[in-house]
C-alpha cells in the first residue's frame, strides 16, 4: 500500500509539474476539463490546503488515508455545484485562507481526532474551495468536465501530500511533515494579511 501511495504521489507530482505544458496562451478556455484542472493549481491558497489535507491524512494513517481526502473532494464538488447553480456562499476567500492556516496547524500538531471528525473538518473547508472553483467556471465551459478537472487536480495534490507524509514517516523523519505544516500555516497567515 505504501509503495503504491509513493508511486501515485510521484505520478501526481509529474502531472503537477507539467503545468507549463498546458500554459499555452489562449488554450485555457478551450477545454473545460483543463480549465477546471488548472484552477486549483493557479492559487497558492488552494495548493497549500490540498497538500495539507494529504499530509494530515498521512500523519494519521489507517482509514484516514483515504477517508479525509475523499471527504474533501466530495464536499468540494458539492460546493462547486452549488456555485455553478448560482448559490451564493459568504466569506469564500476567508474560508479558504482559514482552511490553509487550520490545516497547517493540524499537520504541525500531528492532531489525531476521530476519522469522522477529520473528514468533517476537511469537508467543511472543502466547500469554500469548491465554491471558489465553481464561481470561476468559464462561461462557455461544460460543468461536468470542469468539475472533473478540479476534482482530478485536487486528488493529485492530496496524493502529493499523502506520498510526502508517508515517505517522511517511512524514513523516520515525521518532523519534516510537521515542519511542512508549520510552513503551510505561516504562508496561510501571510496570504490573509497580503
Amino acid at each position: 500500500m505504501k509503495t503504491t501511495m509513493v508511486k501515485a504521489s510521484v505520478g501526481a507530482a509529474l502531472v503537477i509539474g507539467s503545468n507549463a505544458v498546458f500554459a499555452h496562451a489562449g488554450h485555457e478556455h478551450t477545454s473545460s476539463f483543463m480549465s477546471g484542472f488548472l484552477h486549483p493549481m493557479g492559487g497558492l491558497d488552494h495548493l497549500l490546503a490540498m497538500i495539507a489535507v494529504g499530509l494530515w491524512a498521512a500523519s494519521m494513517g489507517g482509514r484516514a488515508l483515504w477517508t479525509v481526502p475523499m471527504a474533501f473532494v466530495a464536499m468540494m464538488l458539492l460546493g462547486g455545484g452549488a456555485a455553478m447553480a448560482g448559490l451564493e456562499v459568504p466569506f469564500v476567500e476567508q474560508g479558504i485562507l482559514l482552511s490553509v492556516m487550520v490545516l497547517g496547524v493540524l499537520v504541525l500538531g500531528a492532531k489525531r481526532l476521530p476519522v469522522a471528525a477529520c473528514a468533517a473538518i476537511a469537508g467543511g473547508f472543502a466547500v469554500f474551495h469548491g465554491v471558489a472553483h465553481g464561481m470561476e467556471m468559464p462561461a462557455n465551459g461544460t460543468a461536468a468536465q470542469y468539475a472533473l478537472g478540479f476534482a482530478v487536480a485536487t486528488t493529485a495534490l492530496h496524493l502529493v501530500g499523502l506520498g510526502f507524509g508517508q515517505l517522511m514517516a517511512r524514513i523516520g523523519t515525521p518532523l519534516v511533515t510537521r515542519l511542512s505544516g508549520s510552513a503551510i500555516a505561516v504562508l496561510g497567515l501571510l496570504l490573509s494579511i497580503a
